[in-house]
């Protein structure tokens, strides 16, 4: 780990950097594995599989009763420890969903939102170096409380052609619809193209290495969303003397276990602290099984001295960090000045495992600086918003002469006359549609519990309950 001191703004840029393939060959790979898999369909697919997972992968999909054994070979103590994780990630996402407001823009205009689920949704499960169900929980729990209907899961087989019972076992648990034992760039082709087996999708979720993000960056070229931009995990501490270099080092190293292209980055304005973490984690890294992994990563990795916290905090917002630690004396008052960052852990008692897996928030958060801009996995990723509105005669009376005056100004005479004509129909006292269907209306905007549209958030909410 590469200790800088006092960088000067000009070089933050460069110490930003994180480790990258060269995107111009990468992008080359996927376009030729997404041609192949949109022309050939399964066949591609298994071919892929082959070669990079199992060579004797005969089928994509995993069968039912295979998922239901799964269930079987789980430690009791584990199954616990993920239903825990699931009670408390449906609690925090249950508290993200909105109530539908109606606005009266002007008299007799009212306009309103309401929240409908993306009816299919892929979720990619990172399964290479390190079976992760925990985002299994993070990406289905939020799907099955917006009410999507198909939840399809891919997930790369071992080189023994099995997948880790507990993702099996975590997928049933959430109510994924269908399994596929695939993954890689093939996995994300498979759900943006569909195949004979695999069900094309409106928008893929869930994490993954440079190659599946390549892949998940390609899909919107063939009418298919992703979430954002997240690709080997990273990790940020601001570290001052109050911190324990112990859990520091811990928590640096819980991020450079990942992946050898994983990032972690240690900020102080305390040289004793930097120089104590440093020890900590030679001590700490030689007693974990992924140590080699976790040696490579810390190659990419860095500790940055400044002269205080403030520089500290600036730089963080520059590098804009997948998950970002304060382990800070007053850690709440410097949280206030976070501009950027996917996740943020208060404290000495808040390490980043504990959002990895079960305090309730979501894991699967934008990284290589993408955080100044996108949010991490929410409810609100897996719904569209839709917005309503409801005009009677008086509201054309209210903002009729404004539209037919802005439609003019932009040439577009179609738009105008489509105002033109109600006006002129109100102003002749002609018979509209309006009558008794109109008061109908009135009354159901006036009380949601009558207006089954206005209910339908609810009513997806209590069938997921």
């Amino acid at each position: 780990m590469k200790t800088i001191s006092n960088p000067t703004r000009n070089k933050w840029e460069k110490l930003a950097q994180r480790p990258l393939i060269k995107q111009q060959r990468l992008m080359k790979l996927v376009e030729k594995m997404f041609y192949n898999i949109h022309r050939k369909g399964d066949k591609a697919v298994l071919e892929y599989s082959r070669k990079h997972d199992f060579a004797g992968q005969t089928s994509l999909e995993v069968d039912r009763e295979t998922i239901a054994q799964a269930a079987d070979q789980v430690p009791q103590q584990l199954k616990q420890a993920i239903e825990l994780a699931v009670k408390n990630v449906t609690t925090f996402h249950l508290s993200q969903q909105e109530e539908v407001r109606k606005v009266e823009t002007s008299p007799g205009v009212t306009c309103w939102r309401e929240s409908r689920p993306i009816e299919r949704v892929g979720i990619y499960i990172p399964g290479g170096t390190a079976p992760l169900f925990s985002t299994v929980v993070m990406l289905g729990v939020p799907a099955k409380l917006a009410g999507c209907q198909d939840i399809i899961l891919c997930t790369p087989p071992n080189k023994e052609g099995v997948i880790h019972p507990a993702i099996l076992y975590a997928a049933n648990l959430v109510g994924v619809t269908r399994v596929f034992a695939v993954g890689g760039i093939q996995a994300i082709g498979a759900m943006t193209f569909g195949t004979e087996s695999i069900p094309k999708v409106n928008k893929i979720f869930g994490p993954g290495n440079q190659y599946v993000m390549a892949a998940k960056r390609k899909a919107p070229y063939y009418g298919v969303a992703f979430d954002m931009p997240a690709g080997p995990s990273e990790l940020l501490v601001i570290a001052d003397w109050s911190c324990n270099p112990s859990f520091v080092a811990a928590d640096l190293l819980s991020q450079a276990e990942h992946g050898t292209d994983s990032q972690v980055i240690l900020l102080s304005d305390d040289k004793r602290v930097i120089k104590e973490v440093t020890k900590e984690i030679d001590l700490q890294i030689e007693r974990l099984p992924r140590k080699e992994l976790a040696k490579q990563a810390m190659k990419n990795s860095k500790a940055i001295l400044f002269k205080t916290l403030e520089e500290c905090m600036s730089f963080s917002n520059f590098y804009a960090p997948e998950h970002l630690i304060l382990a800070t004396e007053f850690p709440t008052l410097l949280g206030r000045e976070v501009v950027s960052a996917g996740s943020v852990f208060l404290g000495n008692y808040s390490p980043e495992s504990a959002g990895d897996y079960a305090s309730g928030t979501n894991h699967t958060l934008p990284t290589s600086g993408h955080a100044k801009a996108y949010s991490g996995v929410s409810l609100d990723s897996f719904v569209k918003k839709i917005t309503f509105q409801y005009l009677t005669e008086e509201g054309i009376k209210s903002i009729g002469t404004a539209v037919e005056t802005m439609a003019e100004a932009e040439e577009l005479h179609g738009h105008k006359n489509a105002m033109t004509l109600r006006l002129a129909s109100i102003t002749k006292g002609s018979p509209t549609d309006d009558g008794a269907d109109s008061l109908l209306e009135k009354e159901t905007l006036s009380n949601n519990s009558t207006n089954p549209s206005l209910e339908v958030a609810e009513n997806d909410q209590n069938e997921t309950e």
